[in-house]
């Protein structure tokens, strides 16, 4: 790999192509990382120094979250940054939450809370707004159907019930459950939220599809309304 004058006046503990080739991509921090998939650095700065100015870039989130919240855009109006480092980049962030997503795996049932939020955490936990998702199972609390119900605050005065058992009924679903995310990261309900979990659970009993839970997605946590207690039984 050509490297340019910046990246060979740095010592040779700290190149990371010759770290990672000693070590091992499990030595390398998530800045040399980084760096590696840039490649190149500029006549100022090295790619070393580079990956450190992306890490840092995001205005409220620096590290790894800050870089998945950046837009391919936000990414080019970087120094350093063009059309095809931003893809790169993003398109690694994809492949982490795709990693994520097949490593967690739905299993051949959705039998409890946690496998449902483990499932569907890197999917929701980096939306900059919140989204009201209707997971739809079978008999046996297999997953058949997805649908993104709304866009924007999960307000119980926007979410049809009516809507949500549509989609339902044309999946032939036996039960559902609800899971939306907090963009704040803190996952804890608000009243809008058990306002429209039991509004729906009660349409759900009107027509015969059982609302399972309503599990709200934080920032690598999540609140099943089930566990706590808070839909009625």
């Amino acid at each position: 790999m050509k490297q340019n004058k910046m990246e060979r006046l740095l010592p040779k503990e700290q190149r990371p192509y010759e770290k990672c080739r000693e070590k091992g991509a499990a030595a390398l921090t998530n800045q040399e990382l980084i760096a590696i998939l840039l490649r190149t650095g500029s006549r100022e700065e090295s790619a070393l120094e580079l990956a450190g100015r992306v890490l840092r870039s995001h205005p409220g989130e620096e590290g790894l979250k800050g870089l998945h919240a950046m837009s391919e855009e936000q990414l080019m109006r970087l120094p350093g940054i063009g059309r095809i480092k931003a893809m790169q980049l993003k398109c690694v962030c994809e492949l982490s939450r795709r990693l994520a997503k097949e490593t967690a795996g739905p299993g051949e049932e959705f039998t409890s809370p946690q496998a449902i939020a483990r499932y569907y955490m890197e999917d929701m936990r980096h939306k900059q707004q919140e989204e009201l998702l209707l997971l739809m199972l079978n008999g046996r609390n297999r997953r058949i159907g997805e649908s993104t119900i709304s866009k924007g605050t999960v307000n119980g005065s926007l979410v049809s019930p009516r809507e949500i058992f549509l989609e339902a009924f044309r999946y032939q679903a036996v039960s559902v459950v609800l899971l939306h995310n907090h963009p704040s990261g803190d996952p804890t309900p608000s009243e809008e939220d058990k306002l429209v979990t039991r509004r729906v659970q009660e349409a759900g009993r009107l027509m015969g599809i059982a609302l399972l839970d309503h599990i709200i997605i934080g920032d690598g946590r999540y609140i099943s309304l089930k566990e706590q207690g808070i839909m009625s039984v």
